[in-house]
């Protein structure tokens, strides 16, 4: 697939907008780079300090080259993890040997085991002594207070305030690697009701960051859902392993709210192989049965997960967060969030909040939210951004309010989108098989004085000044000239 759209990049682009880009992936081959996900495990990819690489091919206009490479599978930013490696690059025993000690040098400074016996060492403490340095993001004993004399130090800590660890800790805020979005009280409020009444007892949390100086090795595991990498081992698995298995009577869900710029393909790996794990305990009648699940994921990367789970479906409920600016709840247009909940849990079991908006369509027999009106032609109720949408007669399909149908792409989109193939291939000749620096039309003294320009910036910029110094711009004129004519192939939907 395509470079994944995260949360800041909906964010910046606009809803509309990132949900035309993920639709239009499913409609136009274009370049970018595809992971390559595998049931199999061998032979084992090389790690980083996020645990097992992903095998990345680069695809231009749909057909792959033939060199494939290993990368980070938690950050998208070579700067946040640089790993890279070729897949049939054999490296030298001193490469090797650097590589492990990098990767020991970047995990936590203490282990999970570590970080337990810290604990019941705290809460051993009287309520006076018990710290919390916001600074550091750690519980503080009494050896450690001279190491944070000058640091932002809570007191007074309560057993309350340790079972609600996300209370005492900061969300990271890189939004490529470590992005921590949480969710509002209604949000964890329903969820929370509606596993209860669903009659779920246990809960599998997939996606609970910075945890282990607060849960015990049974009950919490330091893992990396892009590659089902438990960093304690098999010790590790195995706990999971017994949660999965255990208690087959009591209802188990799992609930996972992955980072929105993670690739979809290896989050539904993951999840396959955590309903695998479930499914192994469960007699030969329950073969059929999956574990259940609630994938807290944004609706326009829909079709992606309904490619690899096809039982899902995606409910109406907005999933906001606190510490989101658009991720929040609204009635009406762009406030509204655009973070659902994907299930296999048949739609018709699970009741949404009236008093928030949403009602009961008796044609669809399930909640939906109070402006997802019933299409006739369609026979669902179809929005799923909460507003009102139309049905497209040439598309054969109801579309976003805003969209109208392209003649030249057929297909409906947003008014001043670009049509189909206007941005793949060459911007100079028009052909497909070449980018606009390696076609032969692009003159070699272009090449060149764009070579030198990039080796004198200084005088370029000291240039710049003083061929500009005394001009004078219209910059009316150049805004008259910058902005986009209406297409003239372009008509409302029916």
């Amino acid at each position: 697939m395509a470079a994944p759209i995260s949360k800041e990049e909906a964010t910046m682009a606009g809803e509309e907008e990132a949900t035309a880009a993920a639709e239009s992936t499913g409609r136009r081959r274009r370049s970018g780079v595809e992971v390559l996900v595998s049931q199999d495990t061998s032979p084992s990819p090389p790690q980083c300090p996020h645990g097992p690489t992903l095998l990345f091919v680069k695809v231009s206009q749909g057909k792959e080259e033939a060199r494939r490479f290993y990368a980070c599978s938690a950050c998208r930013d070579r700067k946040d993890c640089n790993f890279f490696q070729w897949e049939d690059e054999k490296l030298s025993e001193a490469r090797l040997a650097a590589r492990e000690t990098h990767n020991r040098r970047c995990q936590p400074p203490l282990s999970h085991m570590q970080y337990v016996k810290r604990y019941w060492k705290f809460i051993e403490l009287p309520l006076s002594q018990r710290k919390f340095c916001q600074t550091c993001q750690q519980l503080l004993l009494p050896d450690d207070g001279g190491k944070h004399f000058d640091h932002q130090v809570l007191c007074d800590i309560s057993i309350a305030q340790l079972r609600r660890p996300s209370q005492l800790l900061y969300p990271l805020e890189n939004k490529k690697t470590n992005a921590q979005y949480l969710f509002t009280n209604r949000s964890c409020q329903f969820l929370l009701d509606l596993i209860c009444t669903l009659g779920f007892r246990k809960v599998l949390c997939v996606g609970t960051p910075r945890y282990s100086q607060f849960y015990m090795e049974d009950n919490f595991c330091h893992y990396n859902m892009f590659n089902h990498h438990f960093f304690n081992g098999k010790a590790a698995f195995e706990t999971c392993r017994k949660f999965l298995q255990e208690d087959k009577d009591v209802g188990l869900i799992l609930v996972a709210d992955p980072p929105f710029g993670g690739l979809v393909e290896p989050l539904a790996v993951t999840f396959r192989k955590f309903m695998d794990m479930w499914r192994e305990t469960q007699s030969p009648d329950n073969n059929s049965k999956e574990l259940p699940l609630f994938w807290i994921f944004p609706y326009f990367f829909e079709s992606r997960i309904l490619q690899f789970f096809p039982s899902f479906s995606m409910l109406d409920y907005q999933v906001d967060y606190d510490n989101h600016t658009l991720y929040k709840h609204g009635k009406t247009g762009r406030k509204q969030s655009p973070v659902r909940i994907f299930t296999n849990i048949p739609p018709n079991k699970i009741i949404l909040p009236i008093e928030e908006g949403y009602r009961f369509c008796t044609m669809c027999q399930r909640y939906v939210s109070l402006e997802n009106q019933h299409c006739e032609i369609c026979n669902s109720c179809t929005s799923k951004d909460g507003r009102r949408w139309k049905h497209c007669l040439l598309c054969k399909k109801c579309v976003k309010p805003s969209w109208i149908h392209c003649s030249i792409c057929n297909y409906c989109a947003l008014p001043n989108h670009s049509c189909a193939g206007a941005k793949d291939g060459c911007f100079i000749c028009g052909e497909a098989d070449h980018k606009r620096t390696t076609c032969s039309n692009f003159s070699a003294p272009k090449r060149a004085n764009k070579a030198v320009r990039k080796q004198k910036p200084k005088k370029r910029n000291k240039m710049k000044m003083e061929t500009t110094k005394g001009q004078s711009m219209n910059h009316a004129t150049v805004r008259r000239k910058k902005k986009k004519k209406r297409r003239g192939h372009q008509y409302p939907c029916s």
